[in-house]
């Protein structure tokens, strides 16, 4: 990160001072030009040159002279100049004398002009210092801008490394007008998102392995006892039965397997899931016709708008309510009824039942996987995901689920947002 900074600042200064230069020299050798100062001294030599060598000399003693710019006239060969400096009859070369005077030079026929020498302008000095101070003007602006991005950058290098060793729940904290925060907070909820995924995975896992316990140790048992039930004299009857059980273990654990599937799959396949505008009607009356039994609470529809269409999934809205159903129908005494309605916001179907209610202990945690209330007498005949898939599919619909429960009366509502055919009445 410190090399990225080094580079990152080293590469904006070095621009800024590039730039700056370049454009100086452009501006001095263009627009700067000493043509209009150098004018006076030119037309001079101009009108020494048309006069005979031996009269320059008294011109220019008549000339009023100043102090500060003196002016003489030599023979060529009693001039030195260094051998890269040529001397011309329309341009003056400038020459330093020291470091506050300099000379200047302009040739007229075999003859020299000399002016000087002149004091330097005392500001002229200074532009030096202030094309330093500029330059490092522009190099504390660009430091100003690049240091908090490298130490911003440098948080979000320790945040990942701290990542890489698992810490799952890892969060950056970031200025809000840090450049960087949308990068920030990006991978803040990419760490919250796969920690409740690695902890899901965790505790499905320890779930699993404790809910096939039992099944597995019925079945290990059962193969035990096998032979005692395949003696020619065994009772045929008891044979059947126990090979009826053994069945039951067998389809517990594929229905297990089938549950925690369908779960896994609604957490990490939201992408797939085609929707399209379904009635809620009709999907609800196909449910009730297939689960409708003379054994359990008869079922109630009440219809309470015509035009019930949602935007989702067919197969995962039914199995959504087909859940509720089930899981009215193991408690359920008397009846079950369901329940259609349609408001500005959303369009919702209830279950209501009148069994003996869910403990208010039980009901912020009944959704979460694997959870089953102690309390209910029923409640080890599942597996405990039924409720969580139901969550997890209101949440691939953007609709959500909610739980009123007391003795006699429990309500499971499915709220869906409104699509855009359905009528309100």
């Amino acid at each position: 990160m410190k090399r990225l900074f080094i580079s990152l600042y080293l590469l904006v200064s070095l621009s800024f001072l590039g730039i700056g230069w370049t454009l100086d020299s452009i501006w001095q050798n263009s627009v700067e030009d000493s043509g209009a100062m150098d004018a006076p001294l030119i037309a001079l030599a101009q009108i020494l040159a048309k006069l005979p060598i031996q009269d320059r000399s008294s011109y220019i003693d008549q000339l009023e002279q100043n102090a500060d710019y003196p002016l003489k006239l030599l023979n060529s060969s009693k001039v030195a100049l260094p051998n890269n400096h040529k001397l011309a009859s329309d341009s003056v070369l400038i020459t330093a004398q020291g470091k506050e005077h300099e000379l200047h030079f302009i040739k007229v026929d075999t003859q020299v002009l000399i002016a000087g020498p002149v004091e330097i302008d005392p500001r002229a000095q200074l532009r030096g210092l202030f094309t330093l101070f500029f330059y490092l003007s522009l190099a504390f602006v660009a430091l100003i801008w690049v240091w908090p991005l490298s130490r911003d950058l440098k948080t979000l290098k320790s945040a990942t490394k701290e990542f890489g060793q698992a810490k799952w729940d890892t969060q950056i904290e970031l200025s809000p007008r840090s450049q960087v925060l949308p990068l920030a907070l990006t991978f803040n909820e990419m760490s919250r998102q796969i920690s409740t995924l690695i902890e899901n995975q965790k505790h499905l896992s320890n779930a699993v392995s404790h809910e096939i316990r039992t099944p597995l140790a019925r079945l290990k048992f059962a193969l035990a006892l096998m032979p005692q039930y395949c003696l020619p004299n065994s009772d045929e009857a008891r044979r059947a039965e126990f090979l009826e059980e053994m069945q039951q273990d067998v389809k517990e654990m594929e229905n297990l397997l089938q549950e925690l599937l369908t779960y896994a799959s609604l957490e990490s396949q939201q992408k797939e899931i085609q929707f399209e505008h379904c009635d809620l009607n009709v999907i609800a009356e196909q449910i009730i016709e297939k689960l409708q039994s003379d054994t359990s609470a008869p079922i109630t529809l009440n219809n309470n708008t015509e035009d019930a269409f949602i935007l989702g999934d067919p197969l995962l809205i039914e199995r959504a309510i087909q859940n509720l159903i089930t899981n009215a129908q193991r408690f359920a005494e008397q009846s079950i009824s369901i329940d259609i309605q349609l408001d500005h916001k959303y369009l919702s179907l209830r279950v209501v039942d009148d069994g003996q209610g869910i403990p208010i202990e039980d009901q912020s945690k009944i959704f979460e996987p694997f959870y089953r209330s102690k309390s209910v007498q029923n409640g080890n005949k599942g597996h405990g995901l039924g409720l969580a898939i139901i969550k997890r599919i209101m949440e691939q619909h953007k609709g959500k689920v909610s739980l009123t429960s007391q003795k006699g009366v429990t309500c499971f509502t499915l709220y869906w947002p409104i699509a855009k055919n359905t009528k309100h009445k």
